[in-house]
C-alpha cells in the first residue's frame, strides 16, 4: 500500500502553499505584482532513506526536517512579499527554529505541568491529586492549544494563511479523488484533511495526558523534564497514529476516531477564493513535475 503520510503534504504560507512529496517540495505564492511565483528544491534524502520505514523513529526525524523545511517555505514566502534578496537559512535558520520550538515548549507543555505540578502538591501525593493534577495540566494544554489558534485566527495576516491552508486541503482532497485540477472544481472538495497538522497537535495533547499520568507522581523539577524529554516519544506516537488513521479511512471506528482532528481544523482552515486555489494547485503540480524530473 502506498504510504500517502509521506507521499503527499502540505503547508500554508504568507500568500502561498508549500506541497512536499517523497522527492521534492514547491512553493507556489502570489507576488505583489499579482503573477505567482513558484520555488522548487529538492528534498533531503532522509525522506527516501530506510528511516522512512522505520516505526516511532521515522516520525521524530520526519518532524524535525519538516519544521526546517516549513520555516524555510515561510522565509521563501516572506521575502517575496518583501522583496528582500536577503534570505534567512542555514545556522540562521536552524536557530530561528529553535527559538520558536522552545516557547512553544514552554508554553504548550512547561506551563501546564508547572500549574498542574502546583494543583498536585496542594492536593498532596494521593491517588486522586495524581489524577486532578494531570488532568488541571491536560485541559489547561488542550486549553492553550484552541485558545492560541482561535485568537490568532483573528488577524487579517493570519486568516489569509488560514485561507491558503483551506487551498491546501482542498487541493490534495481533489487530487486523490482523482479530479481535475482547476480551481472550479477543487472548490467543490472539502476543506478539512485526516492527514493535517493540526491533527497532529491535538493527537499529541491527548497523548500527552494519558502518558504523562502513567509516570506517576514526581517531583516539580522531574515533572518539567520530563515534560520535555518525552516530546520526541510522544511525537513519533502521534504520527504512527495519524499515519494508521490516514491507511484505514474507510473503517467506521477510525472515521469515528479521526472526528475531534477533523473538528479542530475548523479553526485553522477557513474557505479560499478561487485565486488561492489557483496557487495551491500551481504548488502541487509544481512538486509533481519537479518530482517527475528527478531519477
Amino acid at each position: 500500500m502506498e504510504d500517502r503520510i509521506i507521499t503527499y503534504g502540505g503547508q500554508a504560507v504568507i500568500e502561498g502553499v508549500m506541497m512536499r512529496g517523497q522527492k521534492a517540495y514547491a512553493v507556489a505564492m502570489r507576488a505583489p505584482d499579482g503573477s505567482i511565483a513558484v520555488h522548487t528544491e529538492k528534498l533531503a534524502e532522509v525522506y527516501r532513506s530506510g528511516i522512512t520505514k522505520v516505526p516511532f523513529l521515522r516520525g521524530v526525524i520526519l518532524l524535525w526536517d519538516a519544521l526546517g523545511l516549513g520555516m524555510r517555505a515561510l522565509t521563501l514566502s516572506a521575502n517575496t512579499q518583501s522583496g528582500e534578496n536577503e534570505k534567512l537559512e542555514g545556522p540562521a535558520l536552524y536557530l530561528t527554529l529553535a527559538f520558536s520550538l522552545t516557547v512553544s515548549i514552554g508554553l504548550f507543555f512547561l506551563l501546564p505541568a508547572g500549574i498542574g505540578g502546583w494543583a498536585e502538591h496542594a492536593l498532596a501525593q494521593t491517588t486522586s491529586a495524581l489524577w486532578i493534577g494531570n488532568l488541571v495540566e491536560g485541559l489547561l494544554r488542550l486549553l492553550i492549544l484552541i485558545g492560541y489558534i482561535w485568537v490568532i485566527g483573528f488577524m487579517p495576516d493570519i486568516r489569509r494563511v488560514f485561507q491558503y491552508h483551506g487551498a491546501e486541503h482542498k487541493t490534495i482532497n481533489a487530487f486523490e479523488a482523482g479530479a481535475e485540477l482547476t480551481p472550479e472544481v477543487v472548490a467543490n472538495y472539502p476543506i478539512e484533511h485526516p492527514r493535517c497538522g493540526t491533527a497532529f497537535l491535538l493527537t499529541l495533547v491527548l497523548l500527552s495526558i494519558l502518558v504523562f499520568t502513567a509516570l506517576g507522581p514526581m517531583s516539580i523539577v522531574w515533572r518539567l523534564v520530563t515534560r520535555v524529554l518525552f516530546i520526541p516519544i510522544l511525537a513519533g506516537i502521534a504520527v504512527e497514529y495519524i499515519r494508521w488513521t490516514a491507511n484505514h479511512l474507510g473503517n467506521p471506528i477510525v472515521k469515528m476516531l479521526i472526528k475531534p482532528n477533523l473538528a479542530l481544523q475548523l479553526l485553522t482552515t477557513r474557505p479560499p477564493d478561487l485565486a488561492m486555489l489557483e496557487v495551491a494547485i500551481a504548488s502541487f503540480q509544481s512538486m509533481r513535475k519537479a518530482e517527475a524530473e528527478i531519477a
